[in-house]
């Protein structure tokens, strides 16, 4: 666990400012410089909210972003960014159209935009003692799902990588260069952001991403192999994690089922010491699959949703953790939102304030669960 039984997922609401600042920048208005005068500001902001508010572990809100994975994998040597006729189908609505496709072999850009983006962030970071800045990037696996996502991807990657094996390789090996490089940059806590294992939940939705309705146990291997090729032999000091989520764009939902399909290779083979596991409504199941987490191993509840606004209630919150607690040991488990506030620069449909009100309710409700994490 962290320091402490509560937390976050990373991404928070953007504010109208930098939102104008963006709209400023692609319209030609301000330059690139300018725009990174005003994400400092507001990341230098949100960090002093978010240790204020009683926060251990902090993030720059994934304000340099405009999605939460497709700014990662552009920012690798050999994946381009394109259009696609579709974006991404949530329920009831459809994403924006743009799509991450390989254009040479994969490698690790040592000015990647995370590792600058990191870099900025420890620096502001260390104005606050005990404080831990986490880096959070989308998994390999979830390049990989990408990287086959429609035929003229497909095609792409069987030009590149006529042998799966060495997709497999490259796509480890950039991720635990870029994972090496934050650690230098003084990352001690990265954070991979993963749908795959919620897609594999739902045979509808997997079968959508993949365009090919692949054996379920086959996909799975395949996943583990890609995100653990990029998890070997790092810092005995860093914090390695999984959030695990069904999909986060303005406020609506992609896939849902629970984690049975999954939870043997989940939580067994991927080798990541902790777990965020939305469960803030039915679409995630019940916590059986639980079970099958190693004593070694932690789990972060995701039961406050990001969703929406109204906040759950804290004696509920009570409940469902000693559910969960049948299944993991009650000090290897921890609470937060299901996900986060903001998983695209849309946002999900809420106000900043009442994105902080959940924030509150979760550490409040932890330090009542767990009362030695309460800080004097």
């Amino acid at each position: 666990m962290t320091a402490t039984h509560f937390d976050i997922v990373g991404s928070f609401l953007r504010p109208e400012r930098l939102k104008q600042a963006r709209a400023d920048r692609q319209a030609g208005n301000i330059s690139a410089q300018d725009l990174t005068d005003v994400e400092n500001q507001e990341i230098a902001d949100l960090v002093q909210k978010e240790v204020q508010v009683g926060l251990k572990t902090v993030t720059d809100g994934e304000f340099r972003r405009s999605y939460w994975h497709l700014d990662t994998f552009w920012g690798f040597d050999g994946i381009k960014h394109t259009h696609q006729e579709h974006g991404y189908q949530f329920h009831g609505v459809e994403t924006r159209n743009d799509p991450a496709q390989v254009e040479g072999k994969i490698k690790f850009n040592p000015n990647h935009p995370d590792l600058q983006a990191f870099r900025y962030l420890q620096s502001v970071v260390q104005d606050y003692p005990g404080i831990t800045a986490r880096q959070s990037i989308p998994s390999p696996a979830q390049l990989y799902a990408e990287l086959v996502r429609g035929p003229e991807n497909i095609a792409a990657v069987q030009k590149y990588y006529p042998n799966h094996q060495d997709l497999v390789h490259d796509i480890g090996t950039a991720y635990r260069d870029l994972i090496l490089a934050l650690y230098e940059a003084g990352c001690r806590d990265v954070k991979l952001d993963d749908c795959t294992w919620g897609m594999l939940a739902d045979h509808d939705f997997w079968k959508l991403m993949t365009d090919q309705a692949e054996d379920i146990e086959q996909l799975q291997q395949e996943y583990v192999a890609f995100n653990n090729a990029a998890l070997v032999d790092l810092p005995a000091d860093l914090r390695t994690s999984t959030h695990v989520c069904r999909g986060n764009y303005a406020s609506t939902w992609a896939a849902q089922g629970g984690y049975q399909p999954v939870d043997k290779t989940l939580f067994n083979k991927e080798n990541v010491e902790n777990y965020y596991l939305e469960f803030d409504d039915k679409r995630s199941g019940d916590f059986q699959p639980l079970a099958e987490v190693p004593d070694t191993k932690n789990v972060v509840l995701g039961l406050v949703t990001s969703k929406r606004p109204e906040l759950e209630k804290p004696e509920t919150l009570k409940e469902r953790v000693k559910e969960a607690s049948q299944y993991v040991d009650l000090d290897r488990l921890g609470l937060s939102t299901q996900c986060g506030f903001a998983s695209t620069e849309e946002g999900n449909h809420l106000t900043e304030d009442q994105q902080w009100d959940k924030i509150k309710l979760v550490i409040e409700t932890a330090n009542q669960i767990w009362p030695a994490t309460k800080e004097d």
